[in-house]
Parts: structure tokens; C-alpha cells; sequence
């Protein structure tokens, strides 16, 4: 599968008080931004409403398909198609930029639990068409799922509830993963780079590198003045931290 690959490699960071993954501030990420706060607050209301009354899939669908456009930025008429909907198989949307599908997104009722199971037909389709993104929601949870592979499970990178009690600005985070500006841009596959920098293989071998190990040392000596060895400070790490399912 073709793999989108950021322009510049070095315009990434991580948000290390977040833990999610960001962009410097570049005037189109501020205004995208500044469209995500503003459609978490619109949309608080007709979700709650919509959940309260445990709307059927098809209102669901009118809520999700309204904040596709006026908070993820798609174009509904451009940028969305449904010709990849199959009887029997619930596909709502294949996600276009340009002439190329990247993604597939399927929609569920808002009270219904979003199920991975759930998006077998929706894989199909990507699988079949070289897309390497799933995009998931029932409204008021919105999830992003990357494919691997044929033989691969779909990998969570992305998930937010639009009426968890958590700070909209983490709920920003995540959403710009979403936007056709970050897919338009190529810049959607840093969100999956950062979650596998951040899977726990990935950071006990960060933990045991040179550079860390050279960080430890040296806050050791300024916090006891004793000058441990690289070999030291490595078997502590080891033995006492790295748990037993990390070690080769």
C-alpha cells in the first residue's frame, strides 16, 4: 500500500503534556484548530440531544455527516462518496482527497458501542482500493484505524469522545488527526509513527539507549554526587523496570 509520508519530516513534534502529536504552529494548523474548539461546542448540544433520545443510525448519520464538513473540513458533494455502499454491508462513505480514496468510514447509531468487528466490509473496501485508514464513529466517538496489512489487525490510533468531561483541547488533539487538511497534507501517518514510538517495546529500548542512559548518569551525580557506570545505571533499568515481556 502507498504510504503517505510527511513533507518535511522535521516540522513534527510530540505534545509531551498531552501525550499526543502536533505540528509547530504553522498558520493553517492554528485555524484548523481554531475550527475543531469551536465545532466541539456547537455540536455538544445536538449530540446530547441525540443521544438522550438514542437516535436511530440514519439521524446518527445526518449529525456525523454535518460535522465531517463543518469541523473536519470535507466537503460532502467533493470529498465524500457513497458509491462503495454494498446491500447487506454497511459502508457509509469512501473518504476522498483528489482523485484517491485514503479512507472508508462507517457510521453507527449513537447508542450503539463502536465494535472493530464492525468494519469488515469497510476493510474490504480499503484493502481493495490501496487505502490505509478506517474511520469509525457513532457520533459522539470518532476513532481512526490504520491497516497494516491483508493478514494485519486494524491498529487504533485515534479515538475521542466528543462528551467525555476531558478538556476540549485533548479532544482538539486527536480530531486534527481527522481533517482532511492533515490528509490533504500527507501529515496523517505522524499520528501513527507517534503511537508506535510510544508502544511499550519502542520505549524500553528508548529507556536502554545511550542518550538516556548518559541523562541518568548525569542526574545521578547532580542528586548524590556518585558517578555511576553506564553498565550500572543499565542493569537497573533492566532488572527493575523494564518488565520481563520487553526483554529479548
Amino acid at each position: 500500500m502507498h504510504e503517505m509520508e510527511p513533507k518535511d519530516s522535521n516540522a513534527t513534534q510530540v505534545l509531551t503534556r498531552t501525550g499526543e502529536f502536533a505540528f509547530p504552529g504553522e498558520s493553517w494548523e492554528v485555524s484548523v484548530r481554531e475550527r475543531l474548539h469551536g465545532a466541539v461546542a456547537r455540536f455538544a448540544g445536538p449530540l446530547t440531544d441525540l443521544v438522550d433520545r438514542d437516535a436511530n443510525e440514519g439521524d446518527t448519520r445526518i449529525l456525523a455527516t454535518d460535522f465531517l464538513g463543518e469541523a473536519l473540513g470535507y466537503d460532502k458533494y467533493n470529498d465524500l462518496t457513497t458509491e462503495y455502499q454494498t446491500k447487506g454491508e454497511s459502508v457509509d462513505y469512501g473518504v476522498r482527497i483528489g482523485d484517491r480514496i485514503v479512507a472508508f468510514l462507517e457510521i453507527k447509531r449513537c447508542g450503539q458501542e463502536l465494535d472493530v468487528r464492525s468494519l469488515r466490509q469497510a476493510r474490504t473496501h480499503a484493502e481493495e482500493q490501496g487505502a490505509e485508514w478506517l474511520l469509525f464513529t457513532n457520533g459522539r466517538e470518532w476513532r481512526s484505524y490504520h491497516l497494516p496489512g491483508a493478514d494485519v489487525s486494524p491498529r487504533l490510533i485515534v479515538q475521542v469522545d466528543l462528551l467525555s468531561e476531558g478538556d476540549v483541547a485533548d479532544k482538539v488533539h486527536g480530531l486534527f488527526y481527522l481533517t482532511k487538511d492533515v490528509f490533504e497534507r500527507g501529515l496523517v501517518d505522524v499520528a501513527r509513527k507517534g503511537r508506535e514510538a510510544l508502544a511499550p517495546p519502542s520505549l524500553a529500548g528508548i529507556l536502554q539507549s545511550e542518550a538516556v542512559v548518559s541523562a541518568v548518569r548525569s542526574e545521578v551525580r547532580r542528586a548524590t554526587s556518585y558517578s555511576a557506570t553506564s553498565d550500572e545505571i543499565l542493569r537497573s533499568i533492566r532488572e527493575g523496570i523494564i518488565p520481563p515481556s520487553l526483554k529479548p
